[in-house]
């Protein structure tokens, strides 16, 4: 039995309590979040340094004691401290995604984990779902010949709620938040991104927080993608909205994703796979099953987290997981540099 820290209470932490309590591999040790008005009712610490190794695995009887494996849930720029910290207590790893608050830090706590001989894990979950795996199949497969261009919608509104009285307040942008799930998924299933150039949307909440914009992607393969974003829009375009992952979020099993190649297309999360010659005839058209999910993503997740913390081989660890870091960084950068450029109007 594998015996699983979690760090940080807040939305996403709980889900990972949740997942442990819930796993038959694993117990939970407690949880590690100063806050007492989380609503957590097993063991609790105030830091990490205040997990001794003599420490008793919450809820246990049976004298389990210390630490296997961490799981950070904390806020992106505490990861690489936090991970860091595991390194050299030698814990294994799995961090939520973005996987550090800047590439300084993401190669620090690479080092850091290489040094200390630690397995990592960086919590892209989206590329545990089975409809994201088949995906990928299809398209190395060749089932839509070479892959050509890509278009992906990201779109909610978010409450207002979601951004008072926490970290979000000064930052809480979707490109770091939402978009690096997608930048993942997108060089997950078409291969690395060489170019980008992003234009930013108009802040409609009254501050100078990132809400919307456009991003163009050029890849490796010679394939690009277009994204459009925003956090003020009530859609039923999105990862979460059309494949009914996160409780939080509405479904509407709306596809989010089209991409498309030299022999066909497909959308996502439907599976409508398309196929056609030129245009002198229409495209025929026939729907692939979606992959189900044997366990929720999550929980998919944990249970691989427990196999790399035996030795397997990570679905993306610290070191792929800065590549998708750099990605979102760099279009932050640009949509942030966009703010301090005057307004122009098209003549």
């Amino acid at each position: 039995m594998k015996r699983v820290l979690v760090v940080g209470g807040g939305l996403i932490g709980l889900r990972h309590i949740e997942a442990v309590r819930a796993h038959a591999g694993c117990h939970l040790v407690g949880l590690v979040d100063p806050d007492p008005e989380i609503g957590f009712d097993g063991t609790r610490f105030d830091r990490m340094e205040d997990v001794t190794t003599d420490v008793t695995t919450d809820g246990d009887t049976g004298g389990n004691t210390g630490v296997d494996g961490v799981i950070i849930a904390t806020p992106t720029g505490l990861h690489a401290d936090h991970g860091m910290y595991a390194a050299r207590r030698g814990w294994h790893m799995l961090i939520e995604k973005p996987v550090a608050g800047t590439l300084a830090e993401a190669h620090a706590l690479q080092a850091a984990v290489a040094q200390a001989g630690v397995g990592s894990l960086v919590g892209h979950h989206r590329r545990y779902h089975a409809s994201v795996q088949q995906l990928k199949t299809v398209i190395a497969d060749g089932e839509i010949g070479t892959p050509v261009a890509a278009n992906l919608i990201w779109a909610m509104r978010k409450p207002d709620a979601y951004f008072e009285g926490n970290w979000r307040t000064a930052g809480g942008s979707p490109v770091m938040i939402n978009l690096v799930h997608d930048i993942d998924i997108l060089r997950f299933v078409l291969g690395e991104i060489t170019q980008i150039a992003a234009l930013r949307g108009a802040s409609l909440r009254g501050t100078q927080r990132i809400e919307s914009g456009a991003v163009a992607l050029a890849f490796q393969s010679g394939a690009t993608a277009n994204i459009s974003f925003a956090d003020t829009s009530p859609s039923p375009w999105g990862f979460e909205a059309g494949t009914g992952e996160n409780p939080n979020i509405g479904t509407t099993h709306q596809d989010m994703m089209w991409i498309m190649g030299s022999k066909g297309a497909i959308s996502f999360p439907s599976m409508t796979l398309w196929a056609g010659t030129d245009w002198g005839s229409p495209a025929q058209t026939r729907r692939l099953a979606p992959a189900k999910n044997v366990m929720p993503p999550l929980a998919a997740q944990l249970d691989h987290f427990l196999a790399v913390m035996d030795g397997a081989v990570p679905m993306i660890d610290v070191a792929d997981a800065t590549r998708s870091l750099a990605i979102t960084l760099d279009i932050e950068a640009q949509l942030s540099a966009a703010r301090n450029q005057p307004e122009r109007v098209a003549s």
